[in-house]
């Protein structure tokens, strides 16, 4: 009597090759693109910059829920853009625009909001969905 063998179709791999991105990754860039379609719709300036910011530190925190967090031991807290520059070398760039819009959000949240000009803001808008489309084809490479 012969055993068996039960052969697997071809393209019916039941094991994907490489693991689903967390949940957590899943849904902040969820949140990002939600974040920038807020953002393109709000007419106030100061909040358009705001939640455009928002948006893109979402996109950031989807990277580092994907690719996780360097060690540090016990360092002290980190901003999100630092760790970003550190875990994923070729968002550097993106990691420094943003760390140096970090001082303006901060001062929006805090009621300063004479800066930010309609032009200030739709350009971080701009960015900001530049770079949520950038962390949307990282994460779609992941799941390949």
């Amino acid at each position: 009597m012969s055993a068996s063998i039960d052969f697997p179709i071809l393209g019916q791999n039941p094991i994907p090759d490489k693991p689903l991105p967390p949940a957590s990754a899943v849904a902040l860039l969820r949140q990002a693109r939600v974040g920038i379609a807020e953002a393109e719709r709000t007419p106030e300036p100061a909040e358009r910059f705001a939640v455009a910011y928002l948006a893109a530190l979402r996109g950031a925190a989807t990277v580092l829920a994907l690719k996780g967090r360097p060690h540090r031991g016990r360092a002290k807290p980190t901003s999100a853009w630092v760790l970003l520059a550190s875990i994923a070398p070729e968002l550097r760039e993106w990691a420094a625009f943003f760390a140096s819009a970090s001082s303006t959000r901060a001062a929006v949240l805090a009621g300063i909001t004479r800066h930010v000009t309609p032009r200030a803001a739709d350009d971080l808008v701009r960015q900001a969905d530049t770079f949520v489309r950038i962390v949307d084809r990282i994460m779609h490479e992941a799941r390949q």
